[in-house]
């Protein structure tokens, strides 16, 4: 690591960084002995020609002056971590979290002891990756104090220092080294960060499982989650997040089919297909994972019997895509091609995830009605008699004509009195 920066202004045209809020920012913000620039994955992101996404800011000013310029200048402020130095200005619905200067005098794991300061090199080194570690001033100067520009160029994501005690201050950073090599990165991991989540995977187990799930849904969404979540399974490091088996293949496999398809990237459906087999494997990584209602329910009806997945009679798979509907189906005939193995160009794979665009499953034409006209009284019964009728009909493949439902309706009604007459 150098304490000489670059100093060439490599992003003086970025358009996010001269104008708007960004700019704004900065400007409130570079006056009266303080500095700010932007620090992190919006610089790396720009290095890369890729959108900025979330700017941080970072600044040699207190948060109690962030504050008071911010109010001077009619900016909202939120204090969303003022105790960590961070306060999040909103300009125009937009948020950009400036935080002050830090330095660690104390690190054990996520509590660490931290003093603000005014040294841009000891802010950049407490910094996880080198590619992270870059700052840009207002006039698109980029500031590396740690090899990130070089590192960001080849796509090589390296701990900045020593990888385990980077590892040692949160082991988060265990599951972001994959993430970001995923995102951004090129070939296989640096081998010194690997090497240190290989011997630092034991800590995985003090994370909560909020920050985990992040991380693991971002990380399945990545470019390069494939080779990524192979090298982390390579590694040892999946049954400590997950608590189970995990199906490398069937992920890849998903992979290849959503690009198949043209599909953009499922999150809960990538999770699907590595890490359930069965509703049980789904029950067990919700909760490990703390996923939320509707994931949950998307792993557990994506792992409920996939592989009686009707692949020959599409009979069965309208009568499948009628009672799940078409998201909950499309997810499911998903997961069960990516189990099948095989060629994931597989046009009939492909005429079944096809269906409901296809194909868009009536409404169940009976009513309670049709059965009170036939002498049944309203109670249990009815709703009864109401889910036979309605299986009857599945199986005669949605009819719609009078003759062939006043048949089903009378066939049920006939048995619900034979089962009450006995």
């Amino acid at each position: 690591m150098s304490a000489e920066p670059i100093l060439e202004p490599i992003l003086a045209d970025a358009p996010w960084l001269i104008s708007g809020g960004t700019a704004r920012v900065l400007q409130l913000l570079n006056a009266n002995g303080e500095e700010a620039r932007v620090v992190g994955g919006a610089v790396r992101n720009a290095l890369l020609d890729l959108a900025p996404g979330d700017i941080d800011i970072a600044t040699t000013a207190l948060p109690e002056e962030v504050i008071r310029r911010a109010k001077s200048a009619g900016i909202k402020s939120v204090p969303t971590g003022v105790d960590h130095g961070t306060i999040t200005l909103v300009i125009d619905s937009q948020p950009y979290e400036v935080t002050t200067l830090r330095e660690d005098t104390e690190t054990f794991g996520r509590k660490a002891k931290v003093a603000f300061g005014r040294d841009w090199v000891k802010d950049a080194e407490r910094r996880d990756f080198t590619m992270n570690g870059l700052s840009v001033d207002a006039a698109g100067v980029v500031y590396d104090y740690v090899g990130g520009i070089a590192d960001t160029r080849a796509h090589r994501v390296r701990f900045i220092g020593d990888p385990d005690q980077r590892i040692a201050e949160d082991y988060l950073r265990v599951l972001r080294f994959f993430r970001i090599h995923a995102a951004f990165g090129a070939g296989d991991p640096d081998r010194d960060g690997y090497l240190a989540c290989i011997r630092g995977r034991a800590g995985l187990e003090s994370l909560s499982a909020e920050r985990v799930r992040m991380e693991m849904l971002k990380l399945v969404v990545a470019g390069g989650a494939s080779a990524a979540v192979m090298a982390m399974a390579e590694g040892g490091l999946l049954q400590e997040l997950i608590g189970g088996v995990a199906y490398t293949g069937p992920l890849s496999a998903m992979i290849a089919i959503e690009c198949e398809l043209g599909l953009p990237a499922g999150a809960t459906r990538r999770l699907a297909a590595l890490t359930v087999a069965v509703t049980e494997d789904a029950k067990r990584v919700a909760a490990r994972l703390r996923l939320s209602n509707a994931e949950a329910k998307a792993l557990d009806s994506m792992g409920h019997r996939w592989w009686r997945f009707p692949t020959r009679d599409e009979a069965n798979a309208r009568r499948l895509l009628y009672r799940l509907g078409a998201a909950r189906y499309h997810d499911r005939v998903l997961l069960a091609w990516a189990r099948a193995g095989g060629d994931v160009t597989s046009s009939r794979w492909r005429e079944l995830a096809d269906l409901p665009q296809r194909w868009t499953a009536p409404k169940f034409p009976l009513k309670a009605a049709d059965f009170i006209a036939r002498g049944m009284a309203e109670g249990p019964a009815l709703g009864h008699v109401l889910t036979l009728a309605e299986d009857a009909w599945l199986a005669a493949d949605f009819p719609l004509d009078e003759a062939a439902l006043a048949s089903i309706a009378d066939q049920a009604a006939a048995r619900i009195s034979r089962d009450e007459r006995t």
